[in-house]
């Protein structure tokens, strides 16, 4: 069974803040100075390239007149988008007891999945990548790291960014851009509501795997 997890959470955190946090926290973890945790955050507007990803998949930096930023964030996947509106669950997760990684990501969808089911939303795996879809669209995209069974970086769910944002990318590969939202199936929740039941499956999820 893994150990429980720690809640930190921040309003809003720069990107590279964030990083940082999470590698001294890993290298914590792996030391024994610290137990797991899960981060609940958002950040400004940027573009992040995971390791399958490219410089070619950023179309524009500039959407709807506002600059964004762009980093290589090291995580597993391609290109994606962070803003306001979105929340971003970092999951680093002990998993020498347990060590697997594809188990791992299942986790974070269904801790997803779970989540939308309460406010209404009926939301699934697909076969046209690795997330959380309702519809045909994407309503969160994961990305993952490991080091040494450590897991960092995680999952985004759309409460209610700006939409528009995915088109400066081909987000995660996918040149037709198929994200929605919360808000654009219906659901005005607010991040607190949501935050709320997210952690309600992660304490769920993360201390058994999934049946």
């Amino acid at each position: 069974m893994s150990p429980p997890l720690e809640i930190i959470r921040h309003a809003v955190q720069a990107y590279p803040d964030s990083l940082a946090e999470q590698e001294g926290r890993v290298a914590d973890i792996i030391a024994g100075r610290a137990s797991p945790c899960i981060i609940l955050t958002e950040h400004p507007p940027l573009y992040t390239i995971g390791t399958s990803g490219s410089e070619s998949d950023i179309l524009s930096r500039i959407v709807d007149g506002e600059s964004i930023s762009v980093f290589e964030s090291g995580r597993g996947g391609e290109v994606t988008y962070h803003g306001p509106g979105q929340l971003v669950c970092y999951v680093l997760a002990d998993l020498r007891s347990d060590p697997d990684l594809h188990r791992h990501v299942q986790r974070l969808e269904e801790m997803v999945i779970r989540t939308l089911a309460d406010f209404g939303i009926e939301a699934c795996r697909s076969k046209r990548g690795i997330g959380v879809w309702v519809g045909g669209n994407k309503i969160a995209a994961v990305g993952v790291r490991c080091r040494k069974w450590i897991t960092f970086h995680g999952i985004a769910l759309n409460i209610h960014p700006n939409l528009r944002h995915f088109s400066g990318i081909v987000a995660c590969g996918m040149t037709d851009s198929p994200v929605t939202s919360m808000h654009a199936e219906g659901v005005h929740a607010s991040r607190s509501e949501v935050e709320t039941r997210v952690l309600e499956h992660a304490k769920a999820l993360f201390s058994a795997p999934i049946d």
